[in-house]
C-alpha cells in the first residue's frame, strides 16, 4: 500500500511537466527548406547563401561616449586635442553592474555632434567608428603633420533579459558581440527558454525596432542582427507552459505535502 501511494505521488509531480524534443532545444540545427513550409526566421532579410556578409561596423549614436585620442609628428600638438587621456583596452568584462562615466570621453549630444578644441563641431552620429575616424583626421590634417586618430564607443553595452541564468546589463570593452556571445555572457539559456522566440530590441534613429530570433537554427549566422549593437536588449521569451507548469505545482504542492505527512503518520504508528 505504500509503495503504490508513493508511485502515484511520483507520477503526479512528473505530469506537471511537459517533454521537450531535442529540435527544440538545441542550438544551431540544419534547416530543410520547402516552398511548401517556409518559415521566414528574419523578417525583411533575404538569405542569399552566395552572398558575403559585410564586415561589422559600430554605428554612432546620440549619448555615446567616444573615447578619441590623436597622434602625429608632434606629440606637444597631438596633446593639445588629447584632453582625455588614452585609455587601456581590456578584455570583455562579465561585470553586469555599469556607470555611465562622462570624464573619460566626447559625449556625441542630441544633435549627434561632438565638439573638439580648434575643430569645432563635428557630427558623428550615424557613422561607423572607421568613418568618424577618417573624418576627424582630415580636419586635423589643418593643424597637425600625419595625424592618426583612435576612435572607441566607452559606453558600449548590451541588455539581456528573460530566461537566461544571469539576466543583467553587460558592457562590452572590444565593441564587438555576437548573440550567441552575449547568451553565453549571460550564463546561457536555462530549459524554458523559448529557444525559437528571441526578441531583439534596436533602437533606430529613434525608433524601437523588434526582430525575432530563431537560435536553433544555423541561419543565425547569416542574419543582419548577428552582431549586436550597443543598447540593444536581448529578450529571452519562456516556453509556453512554464506558467502553467508553475502554476499547477504550487496549486497540487499542498496537497502533495498533506499526502506525504499523512503516509509518515501511517507509518510511524504501524512501527509503534
Amino acid at each position: 500500500m505504500r509503495s503504490l501511494k508513493l508511485t502515484f505521488i511520483s507520477l503526479t509531480v512528473l505530469s506537471l511537466f511537459s517533454c521537450r524534443s531535442v529540435n527544440d532545444v538545441a542550438y544551431f540545427q540544419k534547416t530543410e527548406k520547402s516552398k511548401e513550409d517556409k518559415k521566414v526566421v528574419y523578417p525583411n532579410f533575404n538569405l542569399d547563401r552566395n552572398k558575403e556578409i559585410p564586415n561589422f561596423e559600430n554605428i554612432i549614436q546620440v549619448s555615446d561616449i567616444l573615447s578619441i585620442y590623436v597622434s602625429s609628428l608632434s606629440p606637444e600638438a597631438s596633446s593639445f586635442f588629447n584632453s582625455i587621456a588614452p585609455l587601456e583596452r581590456n578584455e570583455q568584462t562579465t561585470n553586469s553592474s555599469f556607470a555611465t562615466r562622462t570624464d573619460i570621453g566626447y559625449l556625441v549630444d542630441a544633435q549627434g555632434m561632438i565638439e573638439l578644441p580648434l575643430i569645432g563641431k563635428v557630427k558623428v552620429m550615424g557613422l561607423s567608428t572607421s568613418i568618424a575616424k577618417d573624418t576627424l583626421t582630415a580636419r586635423l590634417e589643418k593643424y597637425l603633420q600625419y595625424p592618426s586618430v583612435r576612435i572607441y564607443i566607452e559606453n558600449f553595452r548590451v541588455t539581456i533579459l528573460g530566461e537566461v541564468f544571469r539576466p543583467g546589463v553587460y558592457s562590452v570593452t572590444n565593441e564587438k558581440i555576437t548573440i550567441p556571445e552575449a547568451l553565453g555572457l549571460a550564463g546561457d539559456l536555462n530549459i524554458y527558454a523559448d529557444r525559437k522566440n528571441i526578441t531583439l530590441i534596436r533602437d533606430e534613429n529613434g525608433e524601437k525596432k523588434y526582430t525575432e530570433i530563431d537560435i536553433t537554427s544555423r541561419e543565425l549566422f547569416e542574419a543582419p542582427y548577428y552582431y549586436l549593437r550597443s543598447g540593444d536588449i536581448l529578450y529571452v521569451s519562456p516556453v509556453k507552459g512554464r506558467v502553467a507548469q508553475s502554476d499547477n505545482f504550487y496549486r497540487v504542492l499542498p496537497i502533495v505535502m498533506s499526502s506525504l505527512t499523512l503516509i509518515a503518520v501511517i507509518v510511524s504508528r504501524i512501527i509503534n
